[in-house]
């Protein structure tokens, strides 16, 4: 029985200086505190304590060996090298919008969601009002929108953001990050054009030194240890720098070797990332793709893991797109840049084919007809690679033609409250157990050195996955006129003794999704299993803003703008609509529904759930 109905739509969500004003979102946040003070107890008595620990321990001794690396190591490649000229300037496939170069010549600069006005100063004399900011910031990949606008006004303002930066203007800790002075690099060879079209020689000999200073960096930070995927975009900046630039030649054999021996690592072999997360896969493409064409420009033969990785790489995209032209919202994928998207696809063929399978990925793809749907069935990525991997196992999306209907919440692109509640399982399509993640985040512990201990950890290493399903299954099969998939993970065994299995099955003809999400329990595992102690389960179907959702007597009617109806019903629980907020808006986080399935498993469970297609038809009058 449907427990409330809603369907009227709302605006864009209300923010203050904390955060979101609406208090729905204040509610969801509620439920990620919950879960952080419940982590800090774990931490503090039980296993993930013990996992914390080794933690601490591995980076402290990573911080001592890359502290031996600067007194012991002999002197760096370009010690005594200088950068002389340019050589090509490499394509930036990132698109360019000449607007942006109206705001930030009025002083406003937009990034990662948030925003500055600068009120006729430069931007690098205030405080960033997010680190993803910041990162966007000193990374100047933004020069790209002035380079658009193609006006002197643009360029001699292009100029004068490079020569303040150049003068010491800013955060050097900010600017130093390995990950953000390797897409600074990156940008200021692109847009070297921009940059230097009529500068003086003064200027032009400060840039090539900043672009010296840059490499310099980053080859002391690969010689001397930092994160496996600071190293690999690391590589790519340094690849790009010693195709480029005359005079520091020695670079390249080496940042070769390194690229190498890191896409082979780091990319697995059904083309995804060991992070899981197709954000990051998109840009390393972007990075990827002119850095091939660059190595030919130069008439130097591109590394064979180089043309390995990006053959690899393009057709997973295509398995993660759904037909609105975005990614599916896994393990850090937020809002889609489409037209970056698009630009990816072309190189793979524009009437290539999806995969449909990614075991190593962890991802699979049903599509029939119109539907697609999209699911993640694999466990958390290595820890070192998690800092924005969810907690979603077994979540999944699903879309008929251009119209989404069933959604994650998608990372947001700055916050970090709001980003660690994206990550968790109430977050995604899937269920979880008694409001908490199938996986454990590190986060600040409750007290004493613990607390200072895990907040050095996360300055070092991010937000991480300290524990997650440690026993993750899938299964795919074709039955007569329909496509079956399923999967179990154990994320919830060692803490309530329940192990999780979901079933899909799409009809492609007539349109119909059939689910089953079943719980049983394990004997003698989790808090209270002995004693078979029941836990509360709620099934979580997000949709799309664009869903209009009302009960009727079948169950929920579901309406989207482009006229289709879909009927949700379920069997075995308590069906309820409630608020949700979907992160992923290109406009920022806006306010949706979500369907939620309310039992109690003190015992092995079963419930059933069925979205099928109704007559394209506008939706019913409201009640």
């Amino acid at each position: 029985m449907t427990q409330r109905k809603r369907t009227v739509k709302t605006p864009a969500l209300a923010w203050n200086g904390r955060g979101p004003a609406d208090p729905r979102v204040r509610g969801l946040r509620a439920l990620w505190h919950s879960e952080i003070a419940w982590l800090g107890g774990r931490m503090a008595w039980g296993p993930d304590r013990w996992r914390f620990y080794r933690l601490v321990g591995r980076e402290a001794a990573r911080t001592v060996r890359a502290a031996a690396a600067r007194v012991s190591a002999p002197p760096d490649i370009l010690a005594r090298v200088r950068v002389s000229g340019l050589v090509i300037a490499p394509q930036d496939l990132r698109t360019s919008d000449a607007t942006f170069a109206d705001d930030i010549y009025a002083g406003l600069f937009v990034f990662a969601g948030r925003s500055l006005t600068a009120s006729g100063g430069s931007p690098f004399d205030y405080a960033p009002p997010s680190p993803e900011w910041a990162d966007e910031l000193y990374g100047f990949g933004w020069l790209r929108h002035l380079r658009a606008a193609d006006t002197a006004l643009a360029r001699a303002n292009a100029r004068a953001f490079v020569a303040d930066f150049i003068a010491g203007r800013g955060d050097p800790a900010l600017a130093r990050q390995t990950p953000v002075a390797a897409r600074r690099l990156v940008s200021f060879l692109c847009q070297s054009p921009l940059v230097l079209e009529g500068a003086d020689h003064a200027f032009y000999q400060g840039f090539l030194r900043a672009i010296a200073r840059n490499a310099q960096q980053l080859e002391r930070d690969l010689r001397r240890g930092v994160p496996p995927h600071w190293r690999l975009t690391a590589a790519v900046a340094l690849c790009y720098a010693g195709l480029c630039c005359e005079g520091i030649q020695p670079i390249l054999r080496r940042a070769t070797r390194v690229l190498s021996r890191e896409l082979d690592r780091q990319i697995l072999p059904d083309g995804g990332h060991r992070s899981r997360d197709p954000r990051f896969a998109m840009d390393l493409l972007l990075d990827l793709l002119p850095l091939r064409q660059s190595y030919l420009s130069r008439s130097v033969e591109p590394p064979a893991a180089l043309l390995r990785a990006v053959d690899r790489m393009l057709p997973l995209l295509r398995l993660l797109r759904h037909p609105d032209a975005s990614l599916s919202h896994f393990n850090g994928m937020g809002a889609t840049d489409a037209d970056h998207l698009a630009t990816l696809l072309v190189y793979d063929g524009a009437l290539a084919r999806p995969m449909m399978h990614a075991p190593n990925s962890g991802y699979e793809r049903l599509e029939g007809g119109r539907v697609v749907v999209v699911a993640d069935v694999g466990g958390s990525p290595p820890l070192p690679y998690s800092a924005n991997a969810g907690a979603g196992c077994l979540s999944f999306e699903m879309s008929s033609g251009p119209q989404r209907i069933v959604v994650n919440c998608g990372l947001p692109a700055s916050g970090g409250d709001l980003r660690r509640l994206a990550r968790s399982t109430p977050a995604h399509s899937t269920a979880s157990v008694a409001n908490a993640s199938s996986c454990r985040f590190l986060a600040p512990a409750s007290w004493g050195l613990e607390h200072a201990a895990a907040a050095w950890l996360i300055r070092r290493r991010g937000p991480v996955v300290l524990r997650g399903p440690a026993s993750v299954a899938a299964e795919r099969v074709e039955e007569g006129d329909s496509l079956l998939l399923a999967g179990r993970h154990d994320g919830y065994g060692p803490d309530y003794g329940v192990v999780h299995e979901r079933r899909w099955q799409l009809f492609p003809a007539a349109g119909r999704l059939e689910g089953r999400d079943a719980f049983l329990r394990q004997a003698g595992k989790g808090r209270g299993a002995g004693r078979l102690r029941g836990h509360d389960v709620a099934i979580r179907f997000h949709l799309h803003p664009g869903i209009a959702v009302r009960g009727v007597p079948e169950g929920l009617e579901l309406a989207s703008a482009l006229g289709e109806v879909w009927l949700f019903s379920a069997e075995g629980a308590a069906v309820a609509v409630e608020e949700s907020v979907y992160f992923s808006g290109l406009t920022g986080p806006r306010r949706t529904d979500q369907i939620v399935l309310h039992l109690r498993v003190a015992d092995d469970t079963e419930v059933r759930w069925t979205f099928a297609r109704l007559a394209s038809a506008p939706l019913r009058g409201a009640a």
